[in-house]
Order: C-alpha cells, then sequence, then structure tokens
C-alpha cells in the first residue's frame, strides 16, 4: 500500500505543476493525505477528486468553506495502520511531539505539517512524518506500508 502525504500547499488556486504532481504521485496512492494549510477551497475540491482522500484544516484554512468541511485532527484506519493526521501547533521545534502527545496512545502512524520540514522520526515509540512543503518546495512523502504494518519513507522533490 501506498500513503502520498502533503502539506501546506498554500494555493489559491490548482497550478498546471498540480496536475503532474497529481498524475505522478498522489493519483496512484491509495490513500492521499494532507496535512493542513491548503488555503482554498478550489484546491481542496480539485484533491477531492481522490477515491481516499483525508485532510485536516491547518492555522491558514481561512476560507469558510473549508472551516465546514475540515476537523482540526483526524483518526483514520488506513490498510493495518491507525493513522492520525493534524496541521500542527506550537513552537516549531516542538510540533511532533505536540501532536503526537494530543493523539494518545493507538495510533501507528502521526501525519503533520505547518513547520515546513521534512520529518520522518519516531516520538514516543510512534512514527511520524512531515512531508515538507508541497506549495513551497514541491515536497512530499511517499509512504509504503507492508502488509505486517512495517512502513518505509521516501521524500520526493515534485518540482
Amino acid at each position: 500500500m501506498k500513503i502520498a502525504v502533503i502539506s501546506d500547499t498554500h494555493l489559491g488556486e490548482a497550478p498546471a505543476w498540480l496536475d503532474r504532481v497529481y498524475e505522478q504521485w498522489l493519483g496512484p496512492a491509495d490513500v492521499l493525505v494532507h496535512c493542513g494549510d491548503i488555503t482554498s477551497y478550489r484546491v481542496w475540491a480539485y484533491l477531492c477528486r481522490h477515491e481516499r482522500f483525508l485532510c485536516v484544516r491547518g492555522n491558514c484554512d481561512w476560507d469558510a468553506l473549508l472551516a465546514q468541511e475540515l476537523q482540526p485532527m483526524l483518526t483514520a484506519t488506513v490498510g493495518p495502520l491507525t493513522v492520525g493526521v493534524a496541521h500542527g501547533w506550537g513552537p516549531r521545534s516542538q510540533v511532533a511531539a505536540t501532536v503526537t502527545h494530543a493523539f494518545g496512545p493507538g495510533h501507528d502512524l502521526i501525519c503533520y505539517g505547518h513547520t515546513h520540514r521534512r520529518d520522518w522520526s519516531v516520538v514516543d515509540g510512534v512514527r511520524v512524518v512531515n512531508p515538507g512543503s508541497l506549495g513551497e518546495s514541491g515536497s512530499l512523502a511517499q509512504i509504503t506500508v507492508a502488509d505486517d504494518g512495517t512502513m518505509d519513507c521516501r521524500f520526493i522533490d515534485a518540482f
């Protein structure tokens, strides 16, 4: 199973390069996760065409329609994994720990954004990923999940 994780797109419209990124990396994934700061309803609607799209609200998601559609945190079953998704908050050096502690025990993977910095680490025994910023640097994460739940992460420079 493949999980594509993006965050911090900060786009008002879906630019032409997003079509290429979607076709190559996002669309083929079994699950597409957006960790917030999508910033426009139009980009959210564009990404909603993915069959399994999970998205949370970030601190820059002020659009009233997004506020109605998106929660600040969500938990989902993804194959053998329990996955938590949140944008993140607080001091940037502590965001991974803050988000992980907010979810509490019982998660296999926590996806977060906010810092615009890639992270593939373990916090209190939980695997965490931050894909970086898709809109700023073209960064995304592709996580491969084996049948036994083991995970491998590859960071991709999309442009």
